[in-house]
């Protein structure tokens, strides 16, 4: 009796062995498609840090030609869109929620035709600095990747479903997209299967640290933006961050109320008239890049960077309460604009930003900039998604004080239940409707 209760403890110790080895293996590999991504976005950055608003100096030739560069890349994008790169339009979510829901369409959707058209999509975006996150390409890299090793080794991953490994596989590009493993998780139970189970929790701990260990291989600051240095009673936070939830709200609900608008437009006008619209869009966030000094550009995180902390060649960004408030309206609408066309990309950093941009209002009348900024930052992001546990731990990730938290907390639960009364849908729920509704019609988004 003990001999076989020996061989049963053995053969389930190697089963878990193989079991944590192959999840180890998928999250590795996420973490090393999410690298050039990571890289790009890195580089956009660079290219952000030559303009006036990030720079401190005037406009130069090359400046004003990369402020303009969306007059030229925007139209080019559309074209392509409706002719070679059409299976890569979307930013990746959609696709991915899709593939979760009716695993048979996985393989249209997560193949390596549409991961690599979507990857070239939204690279030639962003170094043109459109206003565009990047959750929405490294969401479905870690799905392409799961779907890749399943149908390579069928028999791996036991006890994951093909919904289930697909949903692990995503929050992990997410969290290889970020370097933040706990957001990745949290994404997975929050967005894509909206329950907190053990079976679930477990292998996205072990994929999404794993991926998040191997997407910077080149290294990156613990805390994205820095350590904000306030130490707030938790009191004043919860005061400051009953206005800024609610102000996060309305501005996150109206920006996801536009771009759902925006988008259910632009899925006829881009058949039509791509070059057209292309065009009129590209002169549109061209100008904001003018009329900013480039500060309207990009996904945002120089911006924040900025924002919260000096900038180390003493530069800094124009201030002023018309300043502040232009800079946020175009920080809403250039993003609207971009997110609108299908071209590939993310809205969390757009919406860290503009709630970052909300912040400094806020701060600029009253003081406490870095606080008002932080609490900021988490409200428009839980305001745009409706997602107030992915937004607090975001928050945290990326300014790095934990002190914190409780104004964090009370910020991004205001912010999503206000969203909720002017947006009934979180917003990856409603684009996933929107271009299922339209799927028939179009390519597959």
């Amino acid at each position: 009796m003990s001999r076989s209760v020996d061989v049963a403890l053995s053969l389930r110790a190697r089963d878990l062995l193989r079991n944590l080895l192959q999840l180890s293996l998928l999250g590795l590999l996420v973490g090393v498609a999410c690298w050039p991504l990571n890289l790009i976005d890195r580089w956009q950055d660079r290219l952000l840090s030559l303009l006036p608003a990030f720079s401190g100096q005037a406009w130069s030739p090359a400046s004003l030609a990369l402020a303009c560069s969306p007059l030229v890349v925007v139209p080019l994008l559309l074209v392509l869109q409706r002719g070679i790169l059409s299976r890569g339009v979307g930013s990746g979510i959609p696709q991915t929620m899709t593939s979760i829901e009716h695993p048979g369409q996985a393989a249209a959707l997560l193949g390596w035709v549409p991961t690599v058209q979507r990857a070239v999509l939204w690279s030639m975006a962003s170094l043109s600095l459109l206003p565009l996150g990047r959750e929405g390409p490294v969401v479905q890299f870690g799905a392409s990747v799961a779907h890749a090793l399943r149908r390579r080794f069928p028999s791996w991953f036991s006890g994951l479903g093909q919904a289930d490994l697909l949903a692990v596989s995503a929050g992990a590009g997410l969290a290889g997209g970020f370097d933040t493993p706990l957001l990745g998780v949290v994404f997975v139970a929050e967005e894509f299967l909206s329950n907190f189970s053990a079976s679930m929790l477990w292998p996205a701990m072990v994929i999404c640290g794993m991926a998040a260990s191997f997407s910077n291989l080149t290294g990156q600051p613990m805390f994205a933006l820095g350590t904000v240095g306030v130490e707030p009673m938790q009191l004043m936070q919860v005061l400051w961050a009953l206005p800024l939830g609610l102000l996060g709200g309305v501005l996150g609900g109206a920006f996801a109320k536009m771009l759902l608008a925006g988008t259910k437009r632009c899925l006829c006008l881009v058949r039509r008239y791509p070059l057209r619209l292309g065009l009129a869009i590209g002169a549109l966030l061209s100008l904001f890049a003018l009329v900013s000094g480039g500060a309207s550009g990009g996904d945002g995180e120089l911006l924040m960077g900025h924002m919260l902390f000096a900038s180390p060649d003493g530069a800094e960004l124009p201030r002023g309460l018309g300043v502040d408030l232009l800079r946020l309206l175009l920080r809403v609408m250039g993003p609207v604009l971009a997110l609108a066309t299908g071209i590939p990309g993310g809205l969390i950093d757009p919406s860290f930003a503009f709630g970052a941009t909300l912040g400094q209002v806020v701060a600029d009348q009253v003081g406490s900039t870095q606080l008002c900024i932080a609490l900021g930052m988490v409200a428009g992001l839980a305001g745009a998604t409706q997602l107030p546990v992915m937004s607090v731990l975001f928050g945290v990730r990326v300014a790095g004080d934990q002190q914190l938290l409780c104004g964090l907390l009370v910020a991004s639960v205001i912010a999503a239940y206000v969203s909720r009364q002017i947006v009934a849908k979180p917003i990856y729920h409603a684009l996933h409707a929107i271009t299922s509704e339209a799927a028939p019609t179009t390519e597959p988004r």
